[in-house]
Order: structure tokens, then sequence, then C-alpha cells
């Protein structure tokens, strides 16, 4: 007898068992549990929306408080930076011209290079015999080594020649006087053997009307037995030719200050100061150990009886001063030693 096949299932309980197994119809309403779950989870574009608003949000907040914080730097007018004008410096309202780029760092001291801002003073003779009359002669080339042969004239003179022996001793301040094909020529004397130092400083002009006003230094030598000097001790007062030079100030780093100079004769009065270089007086500093050089003028005026600078010291440490005045036709050098902190 052939085995029956066993009954099948009744037809609703067949579709029954396919919808359990396959789950939730897609097109069927949610439960209530899934629609409160459903509400409390934002879609993908809200969240974009939101990241979007909370992101400008917070760079308008830097940037409001990045602003505060730079726009302060005004509070400290006198304590501005006048880099610039590091090595050769102006009072203001005399004689303004563009400097070398690389005088961007603050208060950088000049005549450390012989090549500087595009320039390079080139010496054809840089040995002397101590105590002998001699003559220097040198040439300012351009960077294809073309000797330059147009200068701005700055304080009646278009160039400044300052030589000085290392210790900063024998002190001079020249002006030499150029020839045709550039080569400028001055006479010197070195009073006794050592190494010295000499600092051109010019303005030179270019084809296109650029003024570059730059400082180079070169050595010159003098051979023999050197015997170096202490640099004098720092002082407010020095004398010269029966003058009295009183010095005022407190040069700091960076910082440009005014230092003043009064003058008194030997009966204790003010002497009629003349004007010299354009002003009634003329200052440079040098740094002991380098000899980083700084250039100053002067204000146009006396300020109540002194010559009155304005002076952007590039460092600390100790620096030797030169004044130098004019009285009765003649051009004296009062020199002081002051501390920089």
């Amino acid at each position: 007898m052939a085995d029956q096949a066993p009954d099948a299932p009744a037809l609703g309980s067949v579709r029954a068992a396919e919808r359990a197994a396959a789950g939730p119809d897609p097109g069927a309403a949610p439960a209530a549990q899934d629609r409160a779950v459903a509400s409390a989870v934002p879609d993908r574009a809200t969240l974009r929306l939101a990241l979007v608003v909370g992101g400008l949000v917070l760079a308008v907040l830097l940037g409001f408080g990045l602003g505060r914080i730079d726009g302060g730097g005004d509070a400290m007018a006198t304590g501005r930076t006048d880099s610039a004008l590091a090595d050769h410096t102006h009072a203001p309202g005399l004689g303004a011209h563009s400097h070398g780029a690389d005088q961007d760092a603050a208060a950088e001291a000049g005549g450390l290079a012989v090549s500087r801002d595009g320039y390079t003073l080139t010496p054809l003779n840089a040995e002397f015999t101590a105590g002998q009359a001699g003559e220097l002669r040198f040439r300012i080339q351009d960077e294809q080594r073309r000797p330059v042969t147009r200068f701005a004239v700055v304080h009646d003179k278009p160039m400044h020649l300052i030589v000085v022996r290392r210790d900063l001793s024998g002190y001079q301040h020249l002006h030499p006087t150029m020839a045709e094909d550039g080569t400028w020529s001055v006479p010197l004397t070195l009073p006794s053997p050592g190494v010295w130092r000499a600092y051109a400083d010019f303005t030179a002009l270019a084809a296109d009307g650029r003024q570059t006003a730059t400082t180079l230094g070169v050595d010159l030598v003098a051979p023999g037995d050197y015997l170096p000097r202490e640099l004098p001790t720092p002082a407010t007062t020095s004398t010269v030719d029966g003058f009295t030079v009183e010095y005022r100030g407190v040069p700091q780093p960076g910082l440009t200050v005014p230092v003043s100079f009064r003058i008194t004769g030997a009966d204790g009065g003010s002497p009629e100061l003349e004007r010299y270089l354009g002003a009634y007086g003329h200052l440079v500093a040098l740094r002991e150990g380098d000899l980083g050089y700084l250039h100053v003028h002067p204000d146009a005026e006396l300020v109540d009886g002194a010559v009155r600078f304005w002076l952007t010291a590039p460092g600390p440490g100790r620096y030797r001063l030169y004044l130098d005045f004019a009285t009765g036709g003649a051009v004296r050098t009062a020199e002081f030693t002051v501390s920089v902190p």
C-alpha cells in the first residue's frame, strides 16, 4: 500500500508564517515606540546644517578675540621700534629716505659688514704707517662690481667716513671727495699702531631714483706694537678744549629715546653753537666688542639750549658716544661711555 503524503497546512497559516519570517512590512506604519526613537535622532541634513552654523559662530568669536589681542600694540607708543633707521637715525623732520631691506630686524647695528644692501666697500689701500700722513682710497661697488658714482647729499655731504681704533680710541670724522670714476679719497693719519675700523656712511642713488642709505665697514691696519686702552668708565660729563659737555639720557635696546647734550664754556656761560653738517651737533655711537655702528642726528633746533638726539641702541652693552659740535669756527668732539642694560 503506497505511502500517503502528509496533510498540507491551511493557506492562511502559510501566509502568516511567511510574514513573520520576512519581518514587518516596509510600507506599514511604525509602532508607537519606533516613532519615539525616530523623532529623537536628527537626520543627516539637520546634522550638516548644525555643524556649519556652529563652525561659523566659532570662527567669528576667534577672529574677534585675536583682533583684540593684535590691536593692543599701539598702547605703548613711546616704546616703538624703528628698525629701518637702526644704524642711521634721524630726528623727526630731518631728511627722510629709504633704507635697505635687511634692516628690518629690530635695532640692527650697522658697519659690521663690507657688503650690504647690494653695495660693497672696496678699499684700494688698507695699510698705513702709524703717525705718518697718508691717504685712504676706496670705491663703492654695486652687485655687478661696477663703481657707484651717484650719491645723495645727506647732512651737507655725500659721504661720511668715520675712523676709530678697535679699542674705540682715536675717533676721526672725515669727508672724502669722489673722482669721476667713482674713486673716493681722503687724507688719513692713523696716530698709533693697531687695527682700525673705517665706516662709510652714505646714501646711494639708483638709476630709477631710488635711494638706499647704508653703512659699510672695513678694517685698516697700522703695523707696530699695539697697546689697547681701557674704555673709560661711564660718566655724564666730558671736557674738551675748555668746554664742559653734560649728557642726559637713558638709552634702551630697541627703543627710540631722547638723549641731550648741554655745552658750557670755561666761564660757565652758554657758548654760541654754530651749525655743523646742517645741525647743531653730530653724534656717532659705537658698541664695545663688535664695533656696531649707530649714526644719529639731532632735532633741527636746540631744545632748552641743549642739543637733543633721538637714539635707538642696537642692543645691550657699553657704547662710546662721540659728539661733534662747532663753536668759533672750530669743530670739537666730546666723548662719553654709556652702559645700556
